[in-house]
């Protein structure tokens, strides 16, 4: 009785997550997060440490930092870090600072592994020495000068602590960090018998056993006016300041991985995915951008004009600049310095480090079609044979969670779904595939082989007290794989093999949802912060990396599937940097309005900016049910999406194309049509993604770098350097004003 009691709870509170939009007060404010509150508290000036011991050590520029003034004793003892400064070829740099491991910290801080690609270390340039200068207005401070590029220098001024990257001609700065004093760096230490470093927020104990261990620094960036990047949040392209005068939104922009139903719009809110990296550009049409390789919490400050008039900090005023301020739970610094200076060439230096984009299946570039759930056979054939009978192309059919057998991945609901090798082979027969969910929650259930193989291998998450994490998802009590170590993400990879995956066949492909993890009843519907993996390593420190693991453990199980011949596709809801080299990402739970469609755009152009070219929305939305108008907009516009899908939650009315009348059916057939006579083009488009990192959809001013009126437009797109696109965001619109970017007149016929 008493199971079924809880049975029914939990149908309850599953309904009420299918009901009920966002709430505010479910997720942690900055004013709600200590390590957030404590770094917006500091003052410019504050960081006191002073750049000592520097040299020239295995080809890199090191150094010890330390406090300059005398240690009040009734403080804390403040170690010394260790800083080294490592340049790369085309411009980029590496600054790393860490606990040294010599003076023996309660435990090594975790360093994100699996994301910088093997590649990228051949690239490095072994420094012989170093030069030092005075610089003007340093009062007799001095500064290591070493080569990074042609016309560039990197700079690590050592009192007070600064490092920059500077053109060699005029010393004009590009990027600078720590240049307002703000950098602060909260040690590891043994706790006092009298302190309290649990966390509480809304029924929920974080135990913090290793304590603080906050990171947090300024980041200018000279020459610039205006910063991107940073994803995932529903917000314009351009990112508003979010601290200084005139600004009332205060919140900072948060990268936390969460699964948000109903995510708001124009919110600096994080939402499925993070990627630390920012792009800068000017009025000068130069670009450069700064990458944190941290996979904790982080809250971000674009910081408007002004917000340092009382810090007293002289800073170049010859020069327009942007600061931001950049803190993190937990990690080390980890930080990229590109100097561009064009904006495809930050792209193509960042993804130097991370990995170049996947390349595709033809197939893929395609028109999607899904919904949770199409119900049967029956329904996936009716449906097929529809897009037939009104001559609409499409390419993909994709099947949601209650095609399972109990929402037991990898397997199929044998009256609804008995025949799935003969399904997926008639779709086949049409040049078409299907597309299967698996979730990284695994059903806690004995007779499941899943969980009985990795419950007894011991491949689970832990919570704090080293038993294996429980947590609720679709399932019901659910438990999740560690993919941190990669010999669970082999084991994982393994189970799409046509023997493991009974009923798959070479047609079906693979949808990662729910990957943030996702977990309703955890804190923030996520994981507790202090589960443990692998080698005692605490989800708070790689919390934003998890899904990214799940989506390579998937890809390297389709790519072993196939014996390296076939290319995957796997799309994942949850990202992070280096998430392009396994597939694409959408961007979640959107909702069927104007505004959903309007900010679908800027989301699009940031994750291709940040190395996410194969992105898209769900068209139509997720949420609600689209009038007509609004459907058929989103077609005009999703064709030119990166990622082509309908999608829609299992409360709403069926949206196929064909039901909304002759006249709708037409348009919407029409705007598919035209994504496939551009096919040609995009496949070209993704190979340029492959070999460059080129996005395939762009902002304005990618192409048009000195347009200045590009800068803060995110209605319109490029697509490729030869197609504009313009959306259409209103209802009832009659006409459309387009900005043309460039010097060019244009001639109407």
């Amino acid at each position: 009785m008493k199971m079924k009691q809880v049975a029914f709870l939990f149908l309850i509170f599953l309904a009420s997550q299918t009901v009920h939009s966002w709430k505010k007060d479910e997720f942690r404010a900055c004013d709600q997060t200590p390590f957030c509150k404590r770094a917006r508290f500091r003052k410019p000036g504050a960081c006191t440490l002073i750049a000592h011991d520097v040299s020239i050590s295995d080809g890199d520029l090191t150094a010890k930092l330390i406090p300059k003034a005398p240690h009040d004793q009734d403080q804390d003892q403040i170690k010394p870090l260790t800083l080294s400064v490592s340049v790369y070829q085309d411009g980029i740099m590496r600054l790393k600072i860490d606990e040294d491991p010599s003076l023996d910290p309660p435990k090594k801080r975790f360093q994100v592994a699996d994301v910088v690609i093997s590649e990228f270390e051949t690239r490095k340039l072994w420094l012989q020495s170093a030069s030092t200068e005075k610089i003007n207005g340093d009062e007799g401070g001095l500064s290591s000068v070493v080569y990074l590029s042609d016309g560039y220098e990197a700079v690590l001024r050592h009192d007070p602590f600064e490092v920059y990257v500077r053109e060699k001609a005029g010393n004009r700065r590009v990027v600078s960090l720590n240049s307002h004093g703000l950098f602060d760096f909260e040690q590891l230490r043994v706790k006092k018998e009298d302190e309290d470093w649990e966390e509480r927020f809304r029924g929920h104990t974080d135990t913090r056993p290793y304590g603080p261990q906050s990171i947090s620094f300024d980041v200018s960036f000279y020459g610039s006016d205006f910063v991107y990047g940073i994803p995932e949040h529903a917000t314009s392209f351009a990112l508003k300041p979010t601290r200084g005068p005139g600004v009332e939104e205060s919140e900072p922009y948060r990268l936390f991985n969460l699964d948000v139903f109903e995510y708001l719009h124009e919110s600096p809110f994080g939402i499925y995915g993070s990627i630390p990296f920012m792009v800068s550009h000017g009025k000068s049409g130069q670009s450069s951008g700064f990458f944190w390789l941290n996979a904790a919490e982080m809250q971000i400050d674009v910081l408007a004009k002004g917000w340092d008039a009382e810090g007293g900090i002289l800073m170049p005023t010859e020069q327009s600049r942007i600061d931001t301020f950049w803190m993190s739970e937990a990690g080390i610094v980890d930080t990229f310095f590109f100097v561009g200076p064009g904006p495809k060439d930050v792209v193509k230096q960042y993804v130097s480090v991370t990995g170049l984009p996947a390349m595709l299946q033809l197939f893929s570039t395609g028109y999607h079609q899904c919904r949770w759930n199409y119900r049967d056979e029956e329904d996936v054939e009716n449906v097929d044979s529809k897009f037939d009978e009104h001559d609409i192309p499409y390419d993909v059919l994709w099947l949601d969670i209650e095609h399972t057998d109990g929402k037991r991945y990898f397997t199929w609901d044998k009256m609804l779904f008995p025949h799935p090798e003969e399904m997926q082979r008639k779709l086949a027969a049409k040049g078409r595939h299907m597309v299967t969910i698996v979730d990284p929650h695994i059903k806690r259930d004995e007779s499941f082989h899943l969980h009985k193989d990795a419950s007894q291998r011991g491949y689970y998450v832990k919570d704090a007290t080293g038993k294996d994490y429980d947590g609720w998802c679709w399932p019901g009590s659910s438990s999740y794989p560690d993919m941190l170590n990669p010999e669970i993400r082999s084991w994982w990879a393994e189970k799409f093999s046509y023997d493991n995956y009974v009923g798959s066949t070479p047609s079906l492909y693979i949808w990662n949802d729910m990957n943030e993890p996702s977990v309703f009843n955890g804190p923030e519907v996520t994981m507790p912060r202090d589960a443990l993996h692998v080698g005692g390593v605490e989800h708070r420190e790689l919390h934003n990396a998890y899904g990214y693991y799940f989506h390579m453990a998937t890809a390297e199980g389709l790519l072993k599937r196939g014996d390296g011949k076939d290319r995957p596709f796997v799309l994942s809801r949850a990202f992070f940097a280096g998430s392009q080299r396994y597939g694409a990402v959408w961007t979640g739970d959107n909702s069927a309005d104007w505004d959903h469609l309007r900010v679908s755009v800027p989301m699009v152009l940031t994750l291709g900016l940040t190395g996410m070219t194969f992105s898209g929305a769900d068209v139509g939305g997720f949420f609600g049910n689209p009038e007509p108008e609004l459907l058929v907009r989103w077609y005009q516009l999703g064709a030119y999406y990166p990622f082509f899908r309908g999608h829609a939650h299992h409360d709403t009315k069926r949206r196929e194309p064909w039901l909304f009348g002759e006249r709708n059916t037409a348009l919407m057939r029409d705007a598919i049509r035209i994504r496939y006579t551009l096919l040609p083009y995009f496949y070209t488009l993704f190979r340029e993604a492959n070999v460059s990192g080129v996005p395939v959809v762009r902002p304005l001013w990618m192409e048009f770098p000195s347009d200045e009126a590009a800068f803060s437009n995110d209605e319109a797109f490029m697509v490729g350097n030869s197609l504009l696109v313009q959306g259409i965001y209103t209802a009832r619109a009659k006409h459309a004003s387009v900005y043309l970017p460039g010097k060019e007149s244009v001639v109407r016929p």
